[in-house]
């Protein structure tokens, strides 16, 4: 079920409430271009500054909109595990396929407190579980020893590896068979050629259907085509990093008319020469005219 090109999907927002109308236009232009999961409220859907009802009701609209098509595998991830117990259960029950749940954040637990974390969460709320190590969001990486003890416990099946290291991906599959998925961009090839899965991708927002014929051209074995992707895209990669994610992709998806250029803060609007920057490159992807 983890596998392909799943997006980690942009909230959108208007006058500092989310925009559910725009929401929706986003996952539609997701499914309409091919996109094989997706991921609401998580780090790109700036999940650390939406309510938990928020969050709820984005869940509820992307299970709604998909009507099983794709799936669906929520961010219920928190640095409170009561928090986190929570939103994951309510994932359950809404329907959805998965739970992506990010190491937590801030109090930055031991490994054995990061495996009791996820123990938990996989004992109580019985939904399949995507690990998130992002130790540039988190402030802690999670060692591949502590992702194999994992695998191990039954509702843990997958992990989206965001630690920018094609030695850590390598050292988790030889030590289990958890299924493993880029949390980064510019890795996915990478990661892939050396047994990853697919990738949770920033960058699909924008190129929904450039990141699927990247990953579903790898899995039949056309490398060629593949390595042509993720060289052309790898310039509007880096780009969408500049600033803080998701920043620039939601300056350039504003600059489609897909959204409001909104944020929640403390995140803000991107400096001038930034956008500068981004309105060059999207013009040169050939996003906006």
């Amino acid at each position: 079920m983890f596998k392909g090109a799943f997006v980690a999907i942009a909230t959108p927002f208007r006058d500092g409430k989310v925009d559910e109308k725009a929401f929706r236009k986003l996952v539609q232009f997701q499914l309409d271009n091919g996109i094989d999961g997706i991921v609401p409220c998580g780090c790109t859907g700036e999940a650390a500054t939406l309510s938990m009802e928020e969050q709820k009701k984005l869940i509820k609209i992307t299970i709604e909109m998909c009507d099983g098509r794709v799936p669906v595998v929520a961010g219920t991830g928190s640095n409170c595990t009561k928090e986190a117990l929570e939103l994951t259960t309510f994932a359950k029950k809404a329907g959805c396929d998965g739970a992506l749940v990010i190491t937590p954040y801030y109090n930055k637990p031991t490994p054995e407190g990061q495996y009791r974390h996820y123990a938990e969460l996989a004992s109580k709320a019985n939904i399949p579980i995507m690990l998130y190590n992002v130790p540039s969001r988190t402030g802690t990486c999670m060692l591949p020893q502590t992702i194999a003890r994992l695998s191990r416990v039954k509702n843990i099946v997958a992990v989206k590896e965001a630690a920018g290291s094609v030695q850590q991906v390598v050292d988790i599959i030889s030590l289990c068979d958890i299924t493993v998925l880029s949390g980064d961009d510019a890795m996915t090839l990478p990661f892939m050629s050396v047994g990853a899965v697919g990738v949770v991708s920033v960058i699909a927002n924008i190129i929904p259907r450039q990141i699927h014929d990247m990953v579903a051209a790898y899995q039949s074995g056309d490398t060629d085509t593949a390595k042509k992707i993720h060289y052309w895209m790898i310039e509007l990669c880096k780009n969408m990093f500049v600033e803080t994610n998701p920043i620039p992709v939601k300056t350039v998806l504003a600059m489609m008319g897909m959204i409001k250029e909104e944020w929640r803060m403390p995140l803000c609007e991107a400096t001038q020469e930034t956008r500068d920057k981004l309105r060059q490159v999207a013009k040169k992807y050939k996003l906006i005219k």
